[in-house]
């Protein structure tokens, strides 16, 4: 059967969907084998994610790390490359942000400001960047290195903050010294509707523009591509296939360390063990939901900032761990690379007479 030129869109909407959709109805079962109603279940999600201006500002406040860290997969993922370490890079963001005003005490102001935010993107930027250098040049596998990295950095992370540099005002919970009020990155409009949702949305959502538009329309976007895409043809034509896998790799963790310091200078004002909270690990899934794709990242990091923001409307009203969103996030997961399978095949699969004319109906009105 030749596919059709639509074939490859529709199933590139498709898939994700079906997958998500499949992991709401196992969440539901998991929920009913609790006690609780299923529907119910649906319902406070979309509600504590969506239903009024609070569940708003919480979606768009957990969303914006997760565009970052998702860009930390999807970059090197456009190069071939499955680097699963944004975790390590997000918390050596965070270090390096709340680190430099130790060193340059007189930091203030707007440029103060970029200073932190940049130290937490070169270090997240170069922490990657070794596991692309370390794929490229020792042959070791990506997957592996940047995930026992991102160990290693949580590690680092730990002894920092709860030694050398420990505020001695922080008793239960070891952090480091509050950042100056002058380095702290406000709301966007705290006189709106978006309340205390800070300007690190918006770096997210522009990163995701430019990420994508970088991709699309520009030479170095499109060599990246092509070695991602065949990586023998790339060396055959003469395209530095190295430079650009680690160049992915470095941008991809830069962003990723961009959303620790911004997460220490819109959120927790200082470096502590609250950072670790597993966004990196979550913005694998945002990825892979996305199809690595940096324009879809955004709606698919909104839906999941929505799925964890709903977490403590689900304890309060149905008795529920508020970690049981996590349970959602591991079905997503599993559906979505179960998806991949079908990729290429969706549409030549032999289904029952009564579902395939509507698939197809309903892919070629949405393409």
């Amino acid at each position: 059967m030749v596919a059709r030129s639509w074939h490859g869109p529709a199933e590139a909407l498709l898939l994700p969907i079906g997958a998500l959709v499949a992991a709401l109805l196992a969440f539901g079962l998991f929920v009913w084998f609790g006690g609780s109603s299923p529907v119910e279940a649906w319902t406070l999600l979309f509600r504590g994610a969506f239903g009024d201006a609070f569940g708003w500002q919480n979606t768009l406040q957990r969303a914006a790390p997760l565009m970052l860290t998702a860009l930390a997969v999807a970059l090197p993922a456009r190069a071939g490359l499955t680097v699963i370490g944004g975790e390590g890079a997000l918390v050596l963001g965070a270090l390096g942000c709340a680190a430099l005003p130790y060193a340059l005490p007189g930091l203030a102001g707007a440029g103060g400001q970029g200073l932190v935010l940049a130290a937490g993107a070169l270090l997240g930027a170069a922490w990657v960047a070794l596991a692309g250098a370390l794929r490229q040049w020792r042959g070791v596998n990506e997957t592996i290195s940047s995930l026992l990295l991102g160990y290693i950095a949580v590690a680092v992370f730990k002894h920092v903050v709860e030694g050398p540099l420990r505020d001695p005002a922080s008793l239960n919970k070891p952090s480091t010294r509050p950042l100056a009020e002058s380095l702290r990155i406000g709301p966007i409009s705290p006189d709106s509707l978006l309340g205390d949702v800070h300007w690190g949305l918006v770096i997210g959502l522009l990163l995701c523009l430019v990420a994508g538009l970088w991709l699309s329309f520009t030479a170095s976007g499109f060599a990246l591509r092509v070695v991602g895409g065949n990586a023998r043809a790339a060396r055959l034509v003469g395209l530095p296939s190295d430079r650009l896998v680690v160049l992915a790799c470095a941008l991809g963790g830069g962003c990723a360390g961009l959303a620790g310091a911004v997460e220490v200078a819109a959120v927790h004002t200082a470096a502590n063990a609250s950072l670790i909270a597993g966004l990196g690990y979550t913005g694998i899934l945002v990825s892979f939901v996305a199809r690595h794709n940096p324009w879809a990242i955004p709606p698919v990091a909104l839906l999941f900032g929505g799925f964890a923001a709903a977490g403590s409307l689900l304890q309060r009203r149905l008795g529920l761990p508020d970690a049981s969103v996590l349970v959602l996030q591991g079905f997503a997961f599993v559906f979505i690379l179960a998806a991949e399978a079908l990729r290429g095949r969706l549409f030549q699969l032999d289904m029952p007479a009564f579902i395939k004319p509507r698939l197809v109906a309903v892919a070629g009105r949405a393409v």
